[in-house]
């Protein structure tokens, strides 16, 4: 795997952790690619140890497949599960949008503009990496103003498991669909318009599920 490198020994099992899930979902570890701890603890330069605690961290959430005897995969890609997450991302993030409505305000708005442009330039620039990390950005404004927690540790779990899918099928046309519906996110907020708002928020969501997991033609 490229641009591994040996690490500190502060908080081995969350940094060998975080990199091997960045690895998975970035498809630096391609859906089906086999795993080897062994190997990968080399690359690291830890032990064996924290390798195989994260892989199991990685299983539990569905990113890699395991069983005994048999060697560790980076699991394939579930439309079905895609789905299902997308739904209930798409309702997260209408929530937290509803919940942030009263603290919302224009430097916010400016905040979200300015976000926009660089997700925008993102998009133009056909840069999938900087785009979705650009619209990640855009919905964590909201987020972060809805002051709860819950909603952005429940994301947090289910993103993964839409995100590869998301990296793997970018497409220029419908991130630029993208960049007009969050200008007329921030035109609600700024209106003040709350189910307006709420439903713009989860549309957003749900008309990237439609667009990744529709079936091939």
């Amino acid at each position: 795997m490229k641009n591994i490198s040996q690490i500190s020994r502060i908080s081995l099992r969350d940094q060998v952790y975080q990199q091997l899930k960045q690895a998975v979902i970035h498809l630096e570890l391609a859906p089906g690619e086999k795993i080897s701890d062994k190997l990968l603890a080399e690359q690291f330069g830890v032990s064996r140890t924290p390798v195989r605690e994260a892989l199991k961290r990685l299983e539990d959430e569905g990113l890699v497949i395991s069983s005994p005897g048999s060697e560790t995969k980076v699991s394939l890609i579930d439309i079905e599960q895609a789905k299902h997450a997308f739904t209930v991302v798409a309702s997260l993030n209408a929530l937290a949008a509803r919940l942030a409505m009263p603290f919302l305000t224009e430097v916010h708005c400016d905040e979200l503009v300015g976000i926009n442009q660089e997700f925008e330039k993102a998009i133009l620039d056909e840069n999938k990496y900087e785009a979705i990390k650009k619209d990640d950005q855009f919905h964590a404004v909201l987020l972060h103003a809805s002051n709860n927690p819950e909603i952005e540790m429940s994301l947090e779990r289910l993103l993964p498991k839409i995100r590869r899918l998301e990296l793997l099928k970018f497409n220029k046309l419908d991130g630029l669909s993208s960049i007009r519906q969050h200008n007329e996110i921030i035109d609600s907020i700024r209106n003040g318009k709350q189910q307006e708002l709420t439903k713009l928020v989860e549309d957003n969501w749900l008309s990237l599920a439609s667009y990744l997991t529709k079936e091939e033609t």
